[in-house]
């Protein structure tokens, strides 16, 4: 915990508001507590990391705060207090994040001390990161995209898919960065609508195919097969019904089969073009590529598209997999998924796996697969083989 770290604490009921203060400043953490929102802005510092709202009160409700700290663009967790129902707190903790705002979780008043006590040695940062540069303040030139795909400026980082019951590590999705020589490293976020704004999100999708396919040659290692790899595709390209033939050719060509790759869609995608899209992923799927629906429940695809689609595997986004313990829709999402997924024939994928509760959770719920931050991060392609190799090594030692 870095010195300048700082809570704010809002509740008309100064007791409260006192007693969070002297348990937070009991653990070394410094607080300050106010029964007005109206403060707020005055106080809210680069120092502050975290703060817990009170929704329920009389002058500015929680609601108001909200949107307050979403038109500041306030960027600390926010813990919300409530004693109203939990079906209300998991509303206004989305409208939060509809904001953009972080929620680093609830307290249900009356709360026990300890409960207090473990809310803020969870969530406050042992160090205080940088801010992170958004996307929207990165402003990049159409002849910098450009230069970007003629000078292949853009890389791909790699994130293992780990099977859930046998710690086996079954597949590596290629996600792509953009190595921009001003800003460093961006998220795609960054560059994937204006490319597609630009009507070049076709032609980089070839290139991180030819990209991808020629990396994952590398990862075979000590008489172990390479891990399937996973590839994003565009829904413009699935448009073009020569799109397998032409995918299977690049294959060839690296000398990748078939069976190791996995061509990802969003589930939005599915609903584009839909004569097209199932003439193309049919045909992929009868040359043995495997076919995988992304960020499953955040698009708009109807039940009979997705049982139309031949799909080997339906990915849980991350946005359900991270709040299903304090959310009981999102854990209704995660475990309908999965028996939708089953009952038709599907692998069944969950991403943004973050800690061994989330894991286990998925575990009892029969998930096959698990990709997120408990496992690694994205890694560059120096860092994959090496990731693998430890891997290996510790699952033969165990």
């Amino acid at each position: 915990m870095t010195k300048a770290a700082h809570i704010l604490v809002i509740d008309d009921d100064r007791d409260i508001g006192e007693l969070i203060a002297a348990t937070a400043e009991s653990l070394g953490l410094r607080c300050t507590a106010m029964t007005d929102a109206a403060e707020l802005p005055r106080l809210l510092t680069p120092e502050v990391s975290l703060i817990l709202l009170d929704l329920m009160m009389p002058r500015m409700d929680g609601i108001e705060v909200l949107r307050m700290l979403g038109q500041l663009g306030s960027s600390p967790g926010i813990v919300l207090m409530s004693g109203i129902s939990k079906r209300v707190l998991e509303t206004a903790e989305m409208l939060a994040r509809s904001l953009n705002l972080t929620i680093a979780g609830h307290l249900t008043k009356p709360f026990r001390l300890a409960q207090l006590e473990d809310l803020l040695r969870g969530h406050i940062p042992q160090d205080k990161s940088p801010p992170v540069r958004p996307c929207s303040q990165i402003e990049v030139t159409e002849d910098e995209l450009c230069s970007a795909l003629y000078n292949r400026e853009f890389v791909l980082y790699y994130q293992p898919q780990v099977d859930i019951a046998s710690g086996t590590v079954e597949g590596l999705e290629a996600l792509a960065r953009w190595q921009h020589p001003r800003f460093g490293l961006l998220p795609p976020d960054c560059f994937i609508p204006r490319l597609e704004a630009l009507g070049a999100i076709d032609s980089f999708c070839w290139l991180m195919a030819d990209q991808g396919l020629e990396e994952a040659r590398r990862f075979a290692s000590n008489g172990r097969p390479a891990p399937r790899i996973a590839l994003n595709v565009s829904v413009q390209s699935l448009k073009d019904l020569k799109f397998p033939d032409t995918f299977l050719g690049l294959a060839g060509k690296h000398s990748i089969p078939a069976e190791s790759i996995m061509v990802e869609i969003t589930e939005s995608g599915l609903m584009q073009e839909p004569s097209s899209t199932l003439d193309v992923l049919t045909r992929l799927r009868m040359k043995n590529v495997q076919l995988s629906i992304d960020d499953f429940g955040t698009g708009y695809a109807m039940m009979q598209q997705l049982v139309n689609i031949p799909a080997n595997e339906l990915k849980i986004d991350r946005a359900f997999v991270e709040n299903m313990h304090a959310n009981s829709s999102d854990r209704v999402m995660v475990e309908k998924t999965i028996e939708i997924g089953h009952e038709l024939g599907m692998t069944v994928t969950a991403e943004g796996v973050e800690n061994e509760a989330q894991l286990e959770f998925l575990r009892r719920r029969g998930c096959d697969r698990a990709q997120g931050f408990l496992f690694s991060r994205p890694l560059p392609l120096a860092a994959v083989n090496e990731w693998l190799k430890n891997r290996h090594v510790r699952a033969a030692q165990a």
